[in-house]
């Protein structure tokens, strides 16, 4: 069903989110921290819209290596003091920091959109 899921949102547009192994964000304009249900936090629902709906689940999931890193793993590494940074290289794309196979640019994504993601990526911390 996952896998139904992630073909759907890359190749749809839609916001039909779900909220599979995804987890929740903070209030608008504060940093997320983590909780035990980071669903709760507001940031988690749009940053999660937005991931299904960019073609974000084409290389990354929640728990597992795909063909980008996982979200947990991108959590556990970088803190809220990264956030514009992070959604920078969203924007941006890069490579050489979780191997060689680069992350292509989102350049139709708003800093602000980016920003939501990354917030969303980050309530996922363990």
């Amino acid at each position: 069903m996952l896998a139904a899921f992630a073909m759907y949102a890359c190749g749809n547009n839609s916001t039909g989110a779900k909220k599979d192994d995804a987890a929740k964000p903070a209030t608008d304009n504060a940093a997320p921290t983590a909780s035990a249900d980071p669903s709760d936090n507001p940031d988690y629902q749009k940053g999660l819209e937005l991931v299904a709906k960019n073609d974000c689940l084409t290389c990354h999931k929640v728990e597992e290596k795909l063909i980008g890193p996982p979200y947990k793993d991108v959590a556990n590494k970088y803190t809220d003091k990264d956030v514009a940074h992070l959604a920078e290289k969203i924007i941006k794309g890069g490579s050489g920091v979780w191997g060689t196979v680069a992350m292509t640019p989102h350049a139709a994504v708003s800093q602000a959109d980016a920003e939501q993601m990354v917030k969303y990526i980050l309530l996922l911390k363990k």
